[in-house]
């Protein structure tokens, strides 16, 4: 199938307005945006076509405060990494939407999958985490094509994320996402907002 130049443009628009979102309305998400969104992640790329991400919805209230407990001892810790300065400066970000967001996502990586008989990832075994994030991907654009706000909760403990929700033998914690509609509309992303971290330009180098 070949696109028109009118299609990349629109490719090229959700590739730069894609946004970590931290603030979200606490409106649903409709079961058919959601279905869209699964279809879209199932359309992801991966190693010997071996999918070896696993996707818990998180609805239960419990097993999110709990999520919430690990990401406040573990920003507690990372707070207390740095100088005072850069410290108070870190507080005042909001690294997590945890508490408006509708829906929660928590994604693993099976490390021993059946599906792809171990195609592509013999000398290469990170190969399948490096799948689930292309998924993981996928799926922020896609949500950002719906419209969606898509923020990944990266300050937590991956042990703790994979006792609390009893994860099977070989399932590795590789995400925990916020999913829902962003509270309002922003052009510039957090970090370059706060000032903590600019973009830099992506280098090609020639051997």
């Amino acid at each position: 199938m070949n696109f028109t130049s009118e299609q990349a443009q629109i490719l090229s628009q959700i590739l730069k307005w894609r946004r970590d979102v931290r603030h979200f309305r606490i409106d649903p998400v409709p079961e058919d945006v959601l279905q869209r969104l699964r279809h879209a992640m199932a359309a992801a790329p991966s190693v010997g076509n071996a999918r070896p991400w696993r996707v818990i919805r998180v609805k239960d209230a419990g097993l999110r405060a709990s999520v919430r407990s690990v990401f406040e001892r573990c920003n507690a810790d990372a707070a207390s990494s740095y100088d005072d300065a850069t410290r108070s400066e870190y507080l005042r970000l909001k690294l997590a939407g945890l508490d408006a967001a509708p829906e929660h996502l928590a994604v693993f990586t099976e490390t021993e999958p059946a599906a792809g008989r171990g195609l592509g990832r013999r000398t290469m075994p990170e190969t399948l985490h490096q799948s689930t994030a292309m998924a993981i991907h996928t799926l922020w654009l896609a949500a950002r094509a719906e419209n969606l706000g898509l923020g990944m909760v990266s300050i937590l403990e991956p042990s703790a994320i994979e006792a609390l929700f009893d994860t099977p033998e070989g399932w590795e914690f590789s995400a925990y996402l916020c999913l829902g509609w962003p509270e309002f509309t922003d052009h510039t992303p957090l970090l370059h907002r706060t000032g903590w971290q600019e973009n830099e330009p992506t280098e090609w180098m020639v051997r």
